[in-house]
């Protein structure tokens, strides 16, 4: 169990939004000390013992099998994304060799071309913890210049919460955070010895009381698609779909894409600041075929 820390307080929170009575079990709210369940009730709940569930909960078992898995997960009202981030941090497996520090992901130059042809449709190239390795210039255009920033702070979640500029850009800044930190706690359950999940967390948490604020919510989610309210000084308020694509030879990053609903007040504001940018010509760092930035 490489994360038990992780998955203690995971299961704490998922016990603390469920009473006694929401499983059938008799309680008094008076007296109780603690919110929600006792791990005995939910042994009691689940069926298992809570010698058991204790050490579960502690990281002190081995694999859990699907019957206690769905057990648990039943009492405590999980979503399917919880579900799986439980499965997750309990049978990630035997501890594995310590690995070489990873070399940074970089895009294949077929990649970075894509981009390029996807343009004035907005698109980046990004890795688990969104890290942003790509972008076109419509993406530079309505998001930001990553390219110029130090490559420590071209990740996509670090900009939402440190970086000012992102609360002008989402209209929905406060639902993006919810969505970016319920991401990067799936990508931490996915992470393995990869360092680079935890050292975003680190760095969120001692820099950002709103991450810190979202982080304490314990959150999961999966989710590769969506609609964001981007706010633009030159056209105003666009609302857009994104999709997320994992390309099948590299499947450590993902293509995000996005689009206004064809016949919207959004495409036209989006078709509009396509052609105010006909004539620009791409920055240097474009090399004709999308943003490097793995550089």
């Amino acid at each position: 169990m490489r994360r038990p820390g992780e998955l203690r307080d995971f299961l704490r929170s998922r016990r603390a939004r469920v009473s006694p009575g929401d499983v059938g079990l008799p309680w008094r709210a008076d007296g109780r000390r603690v919110a929600g369940l006792r791990r005995e009730e939910l042994a009691l709940a689940a069926g298992v013992s809570v010698d058991y569930y204790t050490r579960m909960e502690q990281g002190r078992v081995g694999n859990v099998s699907d019957q206690v898995l769905h057990a648990v997960a039943g009492v405590l009202r999980l979503t399917s994304e919880e579900f799986r981030h439980l499965r997750e941090l309990l049978n990630d497996g035997p501890e594995a060799p310590e690995e070489p520090a990873r070399a940074p992901i970089r895009a294949r130059a077929a990649l970075r071309m894509m981009l390029d042809v996807l343009d004035p449709v907005p698109a980046l190239l990004v890795t688990e913890v969104l890290d942003i390795v790509a972008i076109n210039r419509m993406g530079v255009v309505l998001l930001d210049d990553f390219e110029a920033m130090p490559r420590a702070e071209r990740n996509e979640i670090r900009w939402v919460f440190l970086d000012p500029k992102a609360r002008e850009v989402f209209a929905d800044w406060e639902a993006i955070a919810t969505e970016c930190t319920a991401w990067l706690r799936g990508a931490l359950g996915r992470a393995g010895n990869d360092p680079r999940p935890q050292e975003l967390v680190d760095e969120l948490l001692a820099r950002s009381a709103d991450f810190a604020r979202h982080w304490a919510d314990h959150r999961v989610t999966y989710c590769t698609y969506g609609v964001k309210q981007i706010r633009h000084p030159e056209v105003g308020t666009v609302t857009l779909n994104w999709e997320s694509f994992a390309p099948t030879a590299d499947p450590d990053l993902y293509l995000v894409v996005y689009t206004p609903a064809t016949g919207s007040p959004s495409e036209d504001k989006m078709t509009a600041l396509a052609e105010s940018r006909r004539g620009e010509r791409p920055h240097p760092g474009f090399h004709g075929c999308g943003r490097r930035l793995d550089r």
